[in-house]
């Protein structure tokens, strides 16, 4: 059974880098976030099922913070509209108020309005 989203999510100004902690490799670019979930876009496929340690790298010129470390859910994986390109939906797992917090400040200083 499908899950709806709950909370609409928000495309960024800026494509952040997230890595796999775990191996110290990029993972993909952040294409849309909120608090409980994101998009990631990225050159190879990214398998469902699969819960990461993630870290985002965070703009220094609006954010204080230098980096976000949290975890998530890997839920679907398909090609992009450009073939070259996967997107990635992610479950965050879970978020402390300081995270919550960075990620909202996220949402408002680099998010489009719609």
């Amino acid at each position: 059974m499908e899950k709806k989203r709950v909370i609409k999510r928000r495309h960024l100004f800026y494509y952040l880098e997230v890595y796999d902690l775990d191996q110290d490799i990029p993972l993909g670019r952040l294409v849309d976030i909120t608090t409980r979930g994101f998009k990631l876009v990225s050159r190879k496929q990214i398998p469902a099922g699969r819960t990461y340690q993630l870290k985002m790298l965070l703009p220094a010129d609006l954010i204080p913070a230098r980096q976000l470390i949290f975890s998530g859910t890997s839920l679907w994986s398909s090609n992009e509209v450009n073939p070259d390109f996967y997107d990635t939906g992610f479950e965050i797992d879970s978020l402390d108020l300081k995270e919550r917090k960075i990620i909202l400040q996220l949402i408002d200083q680099i998010g489009f309005i719609d």
